[in-house]
């Protein structure tokens, strides 16, 4: 009863998003995965390791298809993206802790940057 009231909880939050609070919402997931694949591997469970990277890849696909390409910036995060995904795969592939906190910074570094972004929008509006 408790895991459906969270579940409905969770799907009024992201069916109530803006754009903006999505994608902060899909950083902060990213963030999350990358700490469970992270210990997974450490805890040497490779199955559930592999299923939180697919999870970041998942997400890295969402960011890219919802870029609008008739901004230039969206090429830049196209790149960025792009990179992060070949970089989760080869963590994956690898076993490579390393790499998936690679990943985890630059997510941290796009999170924290949008949350700014957000700000000043919202101080602006």
């Amino acid at each position: 009863m408790l895991q459906n009231a969270a579940q409905t909880y969770q799907t009024n939050q992201v069916t109530t998003a803006t754009p903006s609070e999505l994608t902060l919402m899909l950083y902060n997931g990213a963030i999350k995965f990358l700490k469970q694949a992270k210990s997974s591997l450490e805890e040497r469970n490779y199955a559930k390791a592999h299923e939180f990277c697919l999870k970041v890849q998942n997400i890295l696909y969402e960011l890219m298809s919802s870029l609008k390409k008739e901004y230039p910036i969206s090429y830049e995060f196209d790149k960025m993206y792009d990179y992060m995904l070949r970089r989760t795969v080869e963590a994956n592939m690898r076993k490579d802790v390393e790499i998936l906190s690679e990943v985890e910074n630059l997510f941290t570094q796009f999170r924290d940057t949008w949350k700014e972004a957000m700000v000043l929008v919202k101080n602006q509006g």
